[in-house]
């Protein structure tokens, strides 16, 4: 798996997009990390994911509307799935979905907004929380990214296997779990299915995407 965290760092640009429920149809973009092979998404009414051997996450940045939010909610299923991996390994942590949750200080959200990827990706402040369906890892269990130490962590929530379930997180408590303190203002959020080191296939789908 290819830093998916630091790819991150780079692609937050400032957007538009109210709060309350996320659309899954506009203003997505498909960041690709590899020349090679890619995920395919399906943008709609839910988002679809198709992962053959493949990694690549789909992001979009949020506005001013949405950045006091402090927790969310979503549906997702899996029909296709990676073996359990372990999500804390660098090069072994395949999973079937992640959605990410991207923070920064007040001040530094101010400052960037509008800025160019390049300038986004220098800022050392940026926080990532990384909710995760796969690994082998109990539920709320929080991981340190072995890409991007100190800035971001996965929050293991199912493990690798087939369903479908309906998923509640509150982002305040589990960043001052992370990290400690409270969450600056939320920038931006992601989504991601990671097959390339298991050379498997994921067939998954996310809906009813909610910040509150």
């Amino acid at each position: 798996m290819r830093s998916l965290f630091l790819a991150l760092l780079i692609v937050f640009a400032a957007a538009g997009l109210s709060a309350g429920p996320v659309s899954l149809s506009a203003g997505w973009n498909h960041q690709r990390l590899s020349l090679f092979s890619s995920n395919d998404y399906d943008f709609g009414a839910s988002l679809g994911i198709s992962s053959d051997s493949a990694v690549s996450l789909a992001w979009k940045p949020l506005d001013r509307a949405s950045w006091d939010k402090r927790g969310a909610s979503w549906s997702w299923s899996v029909d296709r799935s990676v073996p359990a991996t372990d999500l804390a390994r660098k090069g072994g942590d395949d999973r079937n979905i992640s959605i990410y949750f991207v923070f920064l200080p007040r001040a530094d959200a101010e400052r960037l907004e509008g800025a160019g990827l390049l300038r986004l990706q220098r800022n050392e402040n940026v926080r990532i929380l990384q909710y995760a369906w796969g690994g082998n890892h109990g539920r709320g269990e929080i991981l340190p990214s072995p890409y991007a130490p100190g800035q971001g962590v996965t929050v293991a929530l199912r493990q690798a296997g087939t369903g479908a379930h309906s998923e509640s997180v509150d982002l305040a408590r589990d960043f001052n779990a992370a990290f400690g303190g409270q969450p600056g203002a939320l920038v931006g959020v992601a989504v991601s299915a990671d097959s390339d080191d298991t050379g498997t296939a994921i067939l998954a789908r996310v809906s009813g995407l909610t910040l509150r």
